[in-house]
């Protein structure tokens, strides 16, 4: 059999499962709240898979390898250390709240303790912002066919090429992802999830596997080319102490991956897209009661941490293979080489099914995102306002069309994406899709904290006024008006020399904590019973 054509087959049966499962999962549906939540009847270990699917995207799959690659250490885990801090929290703090409301929405809970208001500013907030993280993260799985070009025809494809293969890519694959979400809702979102991450983790153990086998000599060979200070560390404090506290603070806040963005930066962000954004909390809204959502959660914290150091792992035996075995045809791009190496030296079906994983990964946060956006539109916007002007409203109807409307536009923004990638070579994938949420969920988490851990602080207008603030403060700190006057041909805005650049991983700590502390400041209206 021609090996290109047993890949293909592999392929093809994996999205056949995928669409027959999503289809069957349509069945009995009747209600929103069936459609967005399962009937709370999904058993918390598929809950705790679809956590995982949701949280490798295809962003993850070819990134973290290339941090890995790039770094040739593991200091990136050490984020996993606040992702666990994390769930904890929100375990307490927010999944019994929204049990005990019965929210669809979990912005549901803000108009509940603020107002109507707050509720829509959040929800506008969540429905953009994860648009355009989703929309960024779909470019990813097109690499992988835009490599299978070159290694077809025998040469790179040009730039408007390789955009005309992404772009056709990302329709197929959000077409096909669309059907079974529009259809079946999160059950299928579920289900199909946990088909997903076993065939993403089936295809990684063999990557693990086959990549320790091609170093010669073994883990002395291994050794032997990671002799560089900072190869293979685990930890990372920031730069060195030079006797000025400002200026210390200043270089760790402009660091990425240290042991202070684990305990601390770290721990706001997982909060924030685990608490505060349907997308995430829809999933375990799914689980029976809030005990086994719990678990589920938690749990899915201390899978991350083998889970993220494999793909460290895979990354750097990359480099080191590739230091024995040059490759003058590697892609320049640093997410592009895990890709490279399925295509081009990954035996025949083992190659079709690493290729199904990045098509999984895909489909398992595209499908989710899709599923929370239209429940999140629905719930937050057509039945308060649309649907009382309707003769015949079907809540159930109007998110199966919005799972295809948001569809399109998350096609237009990979597409976008794809354009500005291809157009700067040296652009690293994780911090993109990580940094678009650091401008608006911090604002997020500080109005959620405020209404979970307050009984009398916070108002309508008041947590408008905080909101604005902590995107600014955001902005300011991560250079966002010097790099819009980039943009436009204008020189950068002058900066004093003890204000840091913040790394994108603190972008939500500064913006939850202004958010909170300038939302304090007012008192509440109404009070939640």
């Amino acid at each position: 059999m021609n090996p290109l054509f047993f890949d293909t087959l592999i392929v093809v049966a994996y999205f056949v499962v995928i669409i027959a499962i999503g289809l069957y999962s349509s069945r009995n549906q009747s209600t929103l709240q069936e459609y967005a939540l399962g009937g709370r009847s999904i058993p918390w270990w598929a809950v705790l898979a679809s956590i995982l699917a949701a949280e490798i995207s295809a962003a993850t799959f070819l990134g973290a390898p290339g941090e890995g690659y790039e770094l040739r250490n593991f200091t990136y885990a050490q984020l996993a250390i606040g992702t666990i801090l994390a769930r904890i929290f929100v375990s307490w703090i927010f999944i019994k709240p929204y049990y005990a409301y019965r929210v669809v929405s979990i912005y549901e809970f803000l108009e509940i303790r603020f107002g109507a208001t707050t509720r829509q500013a959040a929800s506008a907030i969540f429905l953009i912002t994860r648009a355009l993280a989703s929309g960024t993260r779909l470019y990813v799985a097109a690499i992988i066919l835009v490599l299978a070009f070159e290694m077809i025809t025998g040469s790179r494809p040009t730039q408007s090429q390789e955009l005309l293969i992404t772009f056709g890519s990302l329709l197929i694959l959000v077409a096909l992802t669309s059907v079974y979400t529009s259809l079946g809702g999160i059950k299928a979102v579920v289900w199909t999830d946990l088909i997903q991450s076993l065939v993403m983790f089936t295809g990684l153990g063999f990557v693990l596997w086959h990549l320790a086998h091609s170093i010669p000599d073994g883990w002395n060979g291994f050794q032997t080319k990671l002799n560089q200070p900072g190869d293979l560390s685990l930890w990372s404090f920031g730069p060195a102490y030079q006797g000025n506290l400002i200026q210390q603070i200043k270089g760790i806040l402009e660091s990425e991956y240290t042991l202070w963005t684990a305990f601390f930066a770290a721990t706001f962000v997982t909060m924030a897209t685990h608490g505060t954004d349907q997308d995430m909390v829809q999933r375990m809204l799914t689980a029976k009661n809030p005990a086994r959502s719990r678990l589920a959660l938690v749990l899915s914290g201390l899978a991350d941490i083998p889970i993220v150091m494999a793909f460290l792992t895979i990354g750097i035996l990359l480099w080191v293979h590739y230091q024995y075995f040059p490759n003058p045809h590697l892609p320049e791009r640093n997410a592009h080489i895990f890709a490279f190496y399925i295509l081009q030296e990954l035996p025949a079906g083992v190659r079709g099914l690493l290729i199904a994983g990045i098509f999984a990964t895909t489909m398992g946060s595209l499908s989710t995102a899709l599923n929370a956006l239209a429940t999140s539109w629905v719930r937050d916007w057509y039945e308060p306002f649309l649907a009382p002007r309707l003769q015949a409203p079907n809540s159930l109807k109007a998110a199966r069309w919005a799972t295809v409307s948001f569809s399109l536009i998350l096609v237009l923004i990979g597409g976008a994406t794809a354009w500005v990638v291809i157009s700067n070579p040296s652009s690293r994938i994780l911090p993109i899709v990580l940094g678009i949420f650091g401008y608006t969920y911090g604002s997020l988490l500080g109005i959620f904290l405020l209404g979970a851990l307050t009984k009398t602080r916070g108002s309508d207008r008041g947590n408008l006024i905080a909101m604005g603030c902590g995107f600014l403060a955001v902005a300011i700190l991560s250079g966002l008006p010097s790099d819009l006057l980039k943009l436009v041909g204008q020189p950068p805005l002058p900066r004093p020399d003890w204000l840091p650049l913040i790394a994108f991983p603190w972008r939500i700590t500064f913006g939850t904590l202004v958010t909170f502390f300038v939302a304090l400041l007012f008192r509440s209206t109404q009070r939640s019973n």
